[in-house]
Formats: structure tokens, C-alpha cells, sequence
């Protein structure tokens, strides 16, 4: 008999093994037990599971949640930022702070060792010291006439040199704006000392006019290279439509360009003002009496015991206000002009 036919009697051939489902012994056992009842049979007799509903508000939810983690976390942020920025600010503004308590202090706290920030005892003794003294008032005069001249001239030959420079795009404008930069590099000591004694040849020694060509020679390298910086922001697109509508390449420079850059040009003048106004090597080169710039007197307050440092502090704050009113009152064009190379055109 062939392996491919089965017995008549329907078993199965002793080679062949029977077919089994897996886990059919599980099954087995689990009918037996429906049989003898002792598990209920689930789709007979157990009752429904209640059906329950995600909640409809979990996605909701999640972003509330998500929205409120970012909201911490921005606050935090900004905690930490604001913290940040307070300890820099106390620790720029704390040596000004210094000098203007010490202005109040009485001379026995200002050499006390150690010493305290704030005065035991407030007074205002310094300052009348001070201003008492013969020589701060025309120092001020001749700081007031040597700031504003050494600035305007830097403006004068700065506007034009970086509207050069910037437009025509010339190798010799380069050339030039780099040994622009270079003498700017230069220590002042080595322009100082033959300076003043080209001013005593021709007759300027000891004057503001000398002073100011002096401090003129400081500003210049940095103011070109701050209005370079901003007529680049300057799109020519402007003066080309200006032009067109039968301006001159000068007055599309004075009517279109010069309201745009107005801001660079407050930035510059003031750059070029506070390197005129805190200069001290060269007026002291320069300077003997009649044009003495008022850091030279701060330095020369020395008592028969030492440094006055009451009147020199009182006279370093009083020297500081005109600078910090000009830096307030400039402040929106100061703004405008540092953010003018932001976004070009």
C-alpha cells in the first residue's frame, strides 16, 4: 500500500503524525472547564466592558501644557537676562559711582583706610573747593572750544572722504582708508611730542587752535571709518532716482543722502566730541596756561600733604555732566545711527 492512500478504516498510517493546533492541549483544558463550569464562557455569559472615551481635551490639553513650559521657560529667560544685565551695570557703573560719593565725602573719609563707598558725613565742601580754585573755569571754556572744533573738523573732512571712498571704490581710496586705520594705531606719544613742536614753529603753541588740529588727528581715522560704514548702508539707488528727478550729484548727496546718514553722523560727532573732551596726553603736551583743558588741572590738585582727592573727584563729576546730557539728549540719533548698517537696502 502506497504512503498517499489511508486505511479503510479511515486511521491514519503509523508514520504520518496527526496534526495538532498550537495550544490545542490550552484549549482543551479551557472546553473541559466551560464543561465542568468553572469559567463562565466570555461571549455568553460575561458583560460588557464599558467603552471609555479617550478625552476629547488631551490633545487641547497637551498644547495648554506645551504653551504654558514655553511661557516658563521665556520667564526664566528673561529672569536670568535682566539679572545678567543688572551685575554689568553695577559693575561698569560702580568706579563712577565711587567718584561721585567720594565727592561727598568729608578729606578725613576720603583717605580713610579702609575705605567705605558711601560718606559717613555728607558734605559739599569739594565741590566749592573746586570750583573755587583759579583756572577751572577757563579750563572748561578751553575743553568746551577744543571739543567743538576738533569735531567739526573731523565731520567736515570725514563726510566727504567716506562718501569717496565708498562710492567711486577707487585702489587709492582703499589704500587710504587702510592707512587711515594704521594711524589710528599709532600710540599718541609718537604723534604728541612732534606735533607740539610743529605747532611752537608756527606760532600755536599753547593755544585751542593747536589743540584742537591735535585732537583733530585722533577722531579723523575712526570717524572715516564709521561714515564709510554707514553711506554702505546706503543704497545708490537713491541718488540714482534723485538724479533723475534733476538733482546734481552734490545735491543728491546734501538733499537725499546726508537726512539718511544723519544718524551715523550724531554717532560720529560724538565719538569724535568724547575723544576730544577725555584727551589728556596731548593737551598736557601742548598746553601750559592759557589753553589748559580741564583734565590737565584735575591732575595738577595736589596739596603740600598729597592729592586733593575731594576736589578731584568733585571736579571729575561736574567735568562728566555736559558729556552725559549731550549722550541723553543724541540718545534717539545714537540708536538710529547704530543700527543703520544693520539692514541694508
Amino acid at each position: 500500500m502506497s504512503t498517499a492512500q489511508t486505511p479503510d478504516d479511515g486511521a491514519l498510517p503509523t508514520h504520518v503524525v496527526p496534526y495538532r493546533p498550537r495550544h490545542a492541549g490550552f484549549a482543551a483544558r479551557v472546553s473541559a472547564a466551560h464543561d465542568r463550569s468553572e469559567i463562565p464562557l466570555a461571549t455568553a455569559t460575561a458583560p460588557p466592558l464599558p467603552i471609555t472615551e479617550a478625552p476629547a481635551s488631551t490633545p487641547r490639553r497637551r498644547r495648554r501644557y506645551n504653551a504654558e513650559g514655553l511661557e516658563a521657560g521665556k520667564r526664566s529667560t528673561r529672569t536670568l537676562l535682566w539679572i545678567l544685565l543688572a551685575a554689568a551695570m553695577v559693575l561698569y557703573s560702580f568706579p563712577f559711582l565711587y567718584l561721585l560719593f567720594t565727592s561727598f565725602k568729608t578729606p578725613i573719609d576720603t583717605i580713610a583706610v579702609p575705605p567705605t563707598i558711601l560718606p559717613r558725613e555728607w558734605t559739599l565742601e569739594n565741590y566749592t573747593n573746586a570750583l573755587g580754585r583759579s583756572g577751572v573755569l577757563p579750563s572748561f571754556i578751553n575743553s568746551v572750544q577744543t571739543a567743538i572744533i576738533s569735531t567739526v573738523l573731523s565731520l567736515v573732512l570725514a563726510v566727504p572722504a567716506a562718501y569717496g571712498i565708498t562710492r567711486y571704490k577707487t585702489p587709492s581710496g582703499r589704500v587710504f582708508i587702510m592707512a587711515a586705520l594704521v594711524t589710528r594705531m599709532v600710540p599718541p606719544v609718537a604723534i604728541g611730542i612732534p606735533l607740539a613742536s610743529m605747532m611752537a614753529g608756527v606760532g600755536l603753541a599753547d593755544t585751542p587752535i593747536a589743540l584742537s588740529i591735535a585732537h583733530t588727528t585722533i577722531s579723523l581715522p575712526l570717524s572715516i571709518w564709521l561714515m564709510s560704514s554707514f553711506f554702505e548702508a546706503v543704497p545708490q539707488d537713491l541718488e540714482e532716482a534723485a538724479t533723475v528727478d534733476g538733482c546734481s550729484r552734490l545735491g543728491a548727496l546734501w538733499r537725499v543722502v546726508i537726512p539718511v546718514v544723519s544718524g551715523g553722523i550724531a554717532v560720529t560727532a560724538i565719538f569724535a566730541f568724547l575723544a576730544s573732551w577725555n584727551e589728556f596726553l596731548f593737551a598736557l603736551l601742548m598746553t601750559a596756561v592759557r589753553s589748559q583743558t580741564t583734565p590737565v588741572v584735575i591732575a595738577n590738585f595736589q596739596t603740600q600733604f598729597g592729592l586733593d582727592w575731594g576736589s578731584m573727584t568733585a571736579l571729575a563729576a561736574v567735568f562728566s555732566i555736559p558729556v552725559i546730557l549731550l549722550t541723553l539728549l543724541l540718545q534717539r540719533k545714537i540708536v538710529a545711527g547704530m543700527t543703520l548698517g544693520a539692514v541694508k537696502g
